[in-house]
């Protein structure tokens, strides 16, 4: 992932000086405070463990589990459309799966904690085949104690 320490000074300028927007709406859930939530990510890219799952095949509806201290060389993308370039995965996988980035913002204490397990789905998929699947992710996730997800769709 680039930082503005790693761009050239005046394009780090302009994009630190960029407005942010400010959103006059207010959270529909409560909870802890960011800086104690412990936080799992959701992708959408067909990822896997080598040798400990299968690849996704077509539109498969089902999940993969991918534990926190997995190395990048292990990760691999099953997802296949000729609408999708890899290229950015294979140069990053903190594009896809923001693994390095949640252990960063957890020992600042951004976070409270990154899950000891991430999961990844198919993109494309139907979700109503998807369903009972989500649902047993949702019981995963509590019994993790992840109290906020984030979603990479790709």
């Amino acid at each position: 992932m680039v930082r503005l320490t790693d761009l050239p000074e005046g394009q780090a300028k302009r994009l630190a000086e960029l407005e942010c927007p400010d959103f006059q709406t207010s959270p529909w859930v409560s909870g802890p405070p960011l800086a104690e939530r412990r936080v799992a990510v959701i992708s959408s890219a067909g990822l896997f463990v080598q040798g400990e799952a299968a690849p996704f095949r077509g539109r498969d509806a089902d999940y993969r589990a991918i534990p926190r201290e997995v190395l990048p060389k292990d990760v691999l993308c099953s997802h296949i459309s000729i609408n999708f370039d890899r290229t950015a995965f294979q140069e990053d996988w903190n594009v896809i799966l923001p693994l390095d980035r949640l252990k960063e913002l957890a020992e600042e204490g951004t976070i409270g904690s990154v899950a000891e397990m991430h999961y990844s789905f198919m993109g494309a998929i139907d979700p109503t085949e998807a369903e009972g699947y989500v649902r047993e992710l949702a019981v995963r996730l509590k019994q993790d104690k992840v109290d906020a997800v984030l979603l990479c769709p790709v």
